[in-house]
């Protein structure tokens, strides 16, 4: 039998050992078609940072800029992972939740993988859709989320803009022209990427989705890889997803150290295997050689096309932009 103090020390090694692995919970505030990846990588930090805290983290997906919007709104996330450096922006900026220079405290200006538009058609390809043109055809229901609401649909304008100017010698006049013609064929605006997929996949609308490339293969796992086919157009826009610590709830929270690690493991070799494995382009170079295969070259062009993101974001999407124009003029034709 124990002694009364042989008990106490026992409870007191408990106790420490308790204080030692604490219980910690954070919140990932990520994008709609994030769902997969971090069903796969959040368990893989967990297993990894096991030693150091026992921590619990919790997921919101929407539209990107839905999803920042309520961070800003109140919504305390101790992480964002967002596609598009604007909605981390605006954290910054209307919120003050985030401090500024966020891009800076992780490599490669804080995005650790990164994407590409891609066209994804009913099976055997039966409207021939092959570029973006293909899409302004009479007949052709083109699905895409909206790009109010999700960074998704506004890399799918962008990408459409800037193939039109690289195939134009950059005249801003036919730009226009194809991108209008293309959301004149859009029969519904979803508010994000995943509600788009699941217009086309499962209620059966549309001739084809334009989405990133790493939801093409969720598609596969939850659909089946003989219901569609994938079409990469000559041309795509490189889309850099980025992250960020939410400094003012960290602080307040408590939770930076656990916080940062978990977004700093993104960049560590077994997280950038999981981002591949999700069809994310990494940036490790040995794991990108690695599933090399599975990435197709693609032409791409980046945003400095547009100025950059801020300045893509006041051309085109702020209220009253040109977007907001496209729409009321093809609102007007209905």
């Amino acid at each position: 039998m124990f002694s009364i103090r042989q008990l106490t020390l026992a409870l007191t090694l408990s106790s420490l050992a308790t204080l030692a692995v604490a219980d910690t919970t954070i919140l990932n505030v990520s994008y709609d078609v994030m769902r997969d990846f971090y069903k796969d990588y959040n368990p893989a930090f967990k297993k990894y940072y096991a030693n150091k805290d026992n921590i619990t983290i919790q997921q919101s997906h929407g539209g990107s800029s839905k999803q920042a919007r309520s961070v800003i709104d109140g919504l305390e996330a101790d992480v964002v992972t967002m596609n598009m450096s604007t909605d981390i922006d605006a954290i910054v900026e209307k919120g003050k939740q985030i401090n500024p220079g966020w891009e800076k405290k992780f490599p490669n200006e804080a995005a650790p993988f990164s994407s590409l538009q891609v066209l994804i058609v009913r099976k055997g390809n039966p409207k021939g859709i092959k570029d973006w043109n293909d899409l302004t055809k009479p007949g052709v229901a083109v699905v895409v989320p909206n790009p109010k609401t999700s960074g998704n649909g506004r890399y799918t304008f962008l990408a459409a803009w800037g193939a039109a100017l690289k195939q134009n010698g950059g005249n801003e006049a036919k730009a226009r022209e194809l991108t209008s013609a293309i959301f004149a064929n859009v029969p519904v605006l979803d508010a994000g990427g995943r509600a788009a997929t699941t217009t086309f996949m499962q209620r059966q609308i549309g001739d084809v989705l334009v989405t990133f490339e790493n939801e093409a293969e969720m598609i596969a796992r939850e659909f089946g890889r003989g219901n569609f086919e994938v079409v990469y157009p000559s041309i795509s826009i490189d889309a850099d997803l980025p992250v960020a610590v939410v400094d003012k709830v960290v602080d307040k929270r408590g939770t930076r150290v656990p916080a940062t690690e978990y977004l700093r493991y993104l960049w560590s070799p077994e997280g950038q295997e999981i981002a591949a494995q999700n069809y994310l382009r990494p940036r490790n170079a040995a794991v990108t050689a690695k599933y090399a295969k599975q990435f197709p070259a693609v032409k791409l062009f980046g945003v400095d096309l547009f100025g950059g993101l801020p300045a893509a974001q006041k051309k085109f999407f702020d209220d009253g932009a040109i977007y907001d124009q496209i729409a009321a003029e093809i609102a007007k034709k209905k």
